[in-house]
């Protein structure tokens, strides 16, 4: 049997819901295949979760981050794309240079807004509901050098209501994550249109 052409890295720092379920969208795909899951922490839940899959982890710090040490790992065990699943710093731009319109990433919202540097997981939720917004949803989108403004691939939307809270927003909005985050990844390493 021919080995899958897509080979995707994962990035999580935290408890990896989003790794685990693109793990098990693509553990018996013909053409992609999760290889390497990486961390910048040591006590992300995500690690454990790619045990489950045999899928091989590793943790970096800061400075092998920047200092190519991650890239390097990469092209090692030969990625050909990288996606984001909860993972909150900065892509360096050596990095991006290297999979230039191959990293993606998801968002917890409807960019451009409540994005940027320090918009992440409850803190935009917050946000949405301190705006009075009667809609949000997710955006994933293509990484470049600066925080969520890479091109749109995709957008979800859910009703927000009077009576939603942060932490109901959240769950909605996971919910489409888990929903589409997997399929989009597969259409867009795949080049395929959304259907």
């Amino acid at each position: 049997m021919n080995k899958p052409r897509v080979r995707l890295a994962l990035f999580a720092s935290g408890n990896g819901t989003n790794a685990e379920a693109i793990m098990n969208h693509f553990r018996h795909h013909p053409e992609v295949e999760v290889i390497l899951l990486l961390s910048n922490n040591p006590e992300a839940f995500a690690l454990e979760r790619a045990k489950k899959f045999q899928v091989k982890t590793s943790v970096f710090t800061r400075q092998e981050f920047r200092d190519g040490h991650v890239l390097q790992q990469l092209k090692e065990a030969g990625a050909t794309h990288i996606v984001l699943a909860g993972f909150l710093w900065l892509i360096p731009a050596e990095l991006i240079s290297a999979f230039r319109d191959h990293i993606v990433n998801i968002h917890p919202a409807l960019l451009p807004k409540f994005g940027g540097k320090g918009m992440y997981g409850s803190r935009v939720h917050e946000a949405v509901k301190a705006a009075g917004d009667t809609q949000t949803g997710i955006t994933i989108h293509l990484v470049n050098e600066r925080y969520d403004e890479g091109r749109i691939l995709f957008q979800a939307e859910c009703e927000v209501l009077s009576s939603d809270t942060p932490d109901t927003i959240a769950a909605k909005v996971h919910a489409l994550e888990y929903k589409h985050y997997p399929t989009v990844i597969e259409q867009w390493c795949l080049r395929r249109q959304p259907s």
